[in-house]
């Protein structure tokens, strides 16, 4: 588990955040794939949210669509101190980020697997 949520006089939380980005995935993120960084962001997960891991977590969701749920995570982040913020809003983009790259990835492999088997099927 990270330990950059309780940083008390050691500096900020955001301080604390880049410092633990860094010795995962080295200065330059030359270190992050997708599967580290999804590694990364559950293990600190627990960090992104409020309150102690001990604490009952009531799921409590009036949104019904994607867009809904996605507007009312933007609006709570403006609400919240800046670092916490910063670090909500970067690790929503590099979990994208590296989404992507993993989904398009599995396209390209598909695609090269896909041909084979057509032209087996083909024969």
């Amino acid at each position: 588990m990270g330990d950059w949520a309780d940083v008390g006089d050691r500096g900020s939380k955001l301080h604390a955040f880049r410092t633990a980005v860094r010795r995962e995935f080295g200065h330059n993120l030359e270190k992050a794939t997708p599967a580290n960084v999804r590694d990364f962001l559950d293990r600190n997960q627990e960090q992104l949210l409020t309150g102690a891991a001990t604490e009952r977590f009531v799921l409590n969701e009036p949104k019904t669509t994607y867009e809904e749920i996605l507007k009312d995570f933007f609006v709570k982040v403006l609400e919240r101190p800046s670092d916490e913020a910063l670090i909500l809003l970067w690790t929503l983009a590099f979990e994208m980020s590296f989404f992507n790259i993993e989904q398009h990835a599995a396209e390209r492999l598909q695609s090269l697997f896909g041909e084979m088997s057509d032209g087996r099927e083909r024969e």
